[in-house]
């Protein structure tokens, strides 16, 4: 449902009593660690509660008890409370069950009550406690499993998941149908793109802020060589316990944003995360140069004007304040002067606005920002086949284990 107080969308999570539909809840939304959803009860009846998520996005999301009682309740006499206006059906099935075959017969009479009521809504299967299955099995039991449930979803083109509360697909899972949901997604897709190759950067990653999802990414022909497919859920997964660490020593919820900014640089490659609306971090990769990373970074504050628009936030009040020509150009200057072999070329041109998808006017304008060629950061050459050095593929490794400069909120 649109309106003034936002884009908000119903969102059922749904499943037998014991499947994990609280506890990954808790993990994506409360900012729980694994083991500490040991000690949550089960469900009783529907707890609602309001998500606000990127774009203006309101998350109406219902957590249905899964007990019998309460699922006889669903499909009869509250049948048109719990099945009118839905955007989303998540429905969770244990991988454990002993009992599939009734699991399936549910699952098909909430099919026909959201075929009646919200034919138009989107479904997700998520196969739960993959963790409980060999290594060796998972995919043959998942495309059995999801054999199954696709004979029982009717006319509803559905998407699975393999998931598990221990690992990074739970991330990958909700990261991809929360992207679906989010308004302005090819405009804020084609602004990244824009700015990606503004700065010169291999790659940026778009995170909401609270769940720290992955909304987005852009990789450059080099960032997307990037062996580790699953990068995206193992930052998610590190970030999020990176700021559960903080909430311990700085004493502040761990459902707020701790952190301004992360910043790491290396022989290799260069990375920082800083905030780039009130809902989102983007975190940037680049080659290594002192003066490439710093002319990124206050381009970032710049490019954050505009997302905020995008993002129906206005201005926010935690981004570092934007400096005038002569502040930056002096800024650049003192990076020059650390760098003793640096080549600049002239600053990239602005994407043409014909060019894009977007309907938007305005298009990011950066400072200029020298390309870089810096021998004394890294040993080895680029030849006419293409770069021969190591990329960011280890970053997120590097990120649970190295020291970076952190700037914490106060």
């Amino acid at each position: 449902m649109d309106s003034k107080f936002g884009n908000k969308r119903k969102v059922l999570l749904m499943g037998k009593s014991g499947a994990g539909k609280s506890s990954m809840r808790s993990i994506i939304f409360s900012n729980y660690v694994a083991k500490d959803t040991r000690r949550l009860g089960a469900t009783i009846d529907v707890e609602h509660s309001h998500v606000k998520f990127l774009g203006n996005l309101i998350l109406n999301l219902w957590d249905c008890g899964g007990q019998d009682g309460f699922v006889e309740n669903y499909l009869s006499s509250q049948r048109d409370y719990i099945f009118s206006g839905v955007g989303v059906l998540i429905y969770v099935f244990d991988i454990e069950s002993r009992e599939f075959d009734r699991d399936l017969v549910t699952y098909g009479a909430v099919i026909r009550g959201l075929s009646e009521f919200s034919p138009g809504a989107q479904v997700f299967c998520l196969i739960h406690k993959m963790d409980l299955v060999h290594d060796h099995f998972r995919d043959n039991v998942f495309r059995e499993r999801n054999g199954s449930i696709i004979t029982r979803s009717e006319n509803f083109d559905i998407t699975s998941f393999p998931t598990s509360i221990w690992d990074q697909s739970l991330y990958k899972a909700w990261s991809s149908i929360m992207k679906g949901l989010i308004p302005n997604m090819e405009i804020i897709q084609n602004h990244l793109e824009q700015l990606m190759e503004l700065i010169d950067a291999e790659e940026i990653m778009l995170f909401e802020r609270t769940t720290f999802l992955v909304v987005t990414y852009v990789a450059s022909d080099i960032g997307a060589q990037n062996p580790c497919h699953d990068r995206f859920e193992r930052f998610s997964n590190i970030i999020k316990s990176f700021k559960q660490s903080l909430s311990k020593f700085t004493g502040l919820p761990q459902s707020s944003p701790q952190f301004v900014d992360f910043q790491m640089r290396s022989p290799k490659f260069s990375l920082f995360i800083c905030r780039l609306t009130p809902l989102t971090y983007a975190l940037v990769a680049l080659p290594p140069g002192l003066a490439k990373f710093n002319a990124a970074i206050h381009n970032m504050v710049i490019a954050s004007r505009v997302f905020e628009r995008l993002d129906g936030t206005g201005a926010s009040k935690d981004l570092p304040r934007v400096q005038d020509d002569e502040e930056v150009d002096a800024s650049i200057d003192r990076s020059d002067e650390l760098e003793s072999n640096t080549n600049t070329s002239s600053a990239p041109s602005t994407a043409n606005p014909d060019d894009t998808k977007s309907n938007s006017k305005e298009n990011i304008k950066p400072l200029a920002q020298p390309s870089i060629n810096n021998s004394a950061d890294t040993t080895e050459s680029v030849n006419e086949n293409g770069p021969s050095r190591t990329h960011h593929e280890t970053a997120a490794r590097l990120l649970a284990s190295a020291t970076g400069s952190l700037n914490i909120a106060a």
